[in-house]
């Protein structure tokens, strides 16, 4: 320390003060940028972020709806109950009785609709996905309607008693469960949205 500040005595004041000070000052100048985070001089990238919409082709749109069909006139026999205790009722199925006339009066139209649909659609590898599901969904949900009648041939409730009585029950609410499932799947369809009924989705999902 005496060799220091020894040569600084016969400096003036501030000439002294300020040779004492300037190598402490540098080396605090130094810490102080060494403790500064690099900047780059680089500029910042902007990232472009692009967003694509496909939409259902209308095509894919009209056979996945008239898909739903198939199921929808398959179990309009459901509804043959509720028709007699409200004939009001038929009058919102007016409009569909020149197409369902038809598709009835092919024979077997409802087995050569049903493979048709089948092999043709779901099974044909040039239909997209969305077609094949909802063809499928419209083929597994017609095949589960048939199971009801099936046990009504083997059961034979008769034309009265409680077993003709639940009969009508399940008549009732199966016809109500079609007709939800054909609006719900036909406005999906048209929307270019992929419907999934309950009970049916999954099992349709599996074989795709």
């Amino acid at each position: 320390m005496a060799s220091t500040f020894i040569p600084l005595l016969n400096l003036p004041t501030h000439t002294a003060i300020k040779a004492t000070l300037i190598p402490h000052l540098s080396v605090l100048k130094s810490r102080h940028r060494s403790s500064l985070p690099l900047l780059s001089s680089k500029p910042a990238k902007s990232v472009a972020v692009r967003m694509s919409y496909n939409p259902t082709p209308a095509t894919d749109r009209l056979i996945s709806a008239v898909a739903y069909t198939l199921p929808f006139f398959n179990s309009l026999q459901y509804g043959r109950f509720l028709f007699t205790q409200y004939p009001v009722l038929g009058l919102a199925f007016e409009p569909i009785l020149p197409i369902l006339g038809l598709y009835r009066s092919i024979p077997h139209s409802s087995f050569i609709a049903f493979f048709a649909l089948y092999l043709g659609v779901v099974r044909n590898p040039n239909f997209n996905r969305y077609v094949r599901f909802n063809s499928m969904q419209a083929v597994t949900l017609d095949v589960l309607l048939a199971v009801p009648l099936l046990i009504q041939r083997i059961l034979s409730p008769g034309s009265g008693g409680l077993g003709f009585q639940i009969m009508v029950w399940g008549h009732n609410g199966l016809f109500l469960f079609s007709v939800l499932c054909f609006v719900y799947s036909l406005a999906s369809c048209l929307l270019g949205r992929t419907p999934h009924l309950p009970l049916v989705a999954d099992a349709a999902g599996r074989q795709i």
